[in-house]
């Protein structure tokens, strides 16, 4: 199984890495990649688990047979429940069990290698600025806003849903969104804490919105994502009058079968 060689983290930093590895990884899984992750999950197959990766892939598999084995485990038989219930709350189920399992492994190194009271909160710190994978997989994580209000010299003016692109791509169709609203200002022109944390996030793996990627917006679902996550370029995005991410492609597949 890949992951198992990587090299063990040491430090709080180097946990929170292998943590946001797995962690994305999952998320592909439960969104971008989430026709391949179900019919993986074939209810007539053994106990099969989830598995993030430090690498940010994923991989359903058994589970080791190594007693104890080397890292926590995963909810095991997730298959079994994959046509018990509807697709969407079992999704949540599993993204609900993957974060726990996010949190063992990652405290099971701190505890591994001596984490004081102070390394342990201060990657749980760091572990707790990001959304969790249940809250990106549900939707619970909305980016961008419907209206975001902001303060620019004094002045309050609110944005529409529809976000006018930068000057670089001045170019593209009105339907077509690049780029992810303003965070939020405060009267003394400081951002405000809570917004800070709570800024646009990228609806495949949840990270934060950085000026420096090219990012697009689904005219579905409106969420963000970032254009490499979606493998969409800023070239490719000149020419499409809309666009529709693959979470929401697959499902208007299903609901077409």
């Amino acid at each position: 199984m890949e992951g198992l060689g990587h090299p063990k983290p040491r430090t709080a930093e180097e946990v929170f890495n292998d943590f946001k590895g797995r962690r994305a990884g999952l998320i592909k899984a439960l969104t971008t990649d989430v026709q391949k992750f179900y019919q993986l999950c074939d209810p007539d197959k053994e106990n099969l688990c989830l598995y993030g990766l430090p690498s940010e892939g994923w991989e359903v598999n058994l589970p080791v047979e190594e007693v104890p084995p080397e890292l926590p485990e995963p909810a095991l038989g997730i298959n079994f429940a994959r046509d018990g219930m509807q697709e969407k709350d079992w999704l949540s189920l599993v993204a609900v069990h993957s974060d726990s399992w996010l949190l063992s492994v990652a405290f099971y190194f701190g505890a591994r290698f001596g984490f004081g009271k102070s390394e342990r909160k201060r990657l749980f710190q760091m572990i707790n600025d990001l959304p969790t994978v249940f809250e990106v997989v549900s939707g619970a994580v909305k980016n961008p806003k419907d209206q975001v209000e902001i303060q620019n010299n004094g002045s309050k003016s609110k944005s529409s849903g529809k976000i006018q692109p930068r000057a670089s791509s001045e170019s593209l169709p009105k339907g077509v969104k690049t780029t992810p609203p303003p965070k939020y200002e405060a009267e003394n022109g400081e951002e405000d804490e809570d917004d800070e944390q709570e800024g646009t996030l990228c609806g495949a793996c949840g990270d934060n919105y950085t000026n420096d990627e090219f990012w697009i917006c689904c005219d579905i679902c409106e969420r963000w994502f970032h254009g490499k996550c979606v493998k969409v370029t800023a070239a490719k995005a000149e020419h499409m009058k809309h666009y529709k991410c693959p979470i929401c492609t697959t499902k208007r597949a299903r609901l077409q079968v």
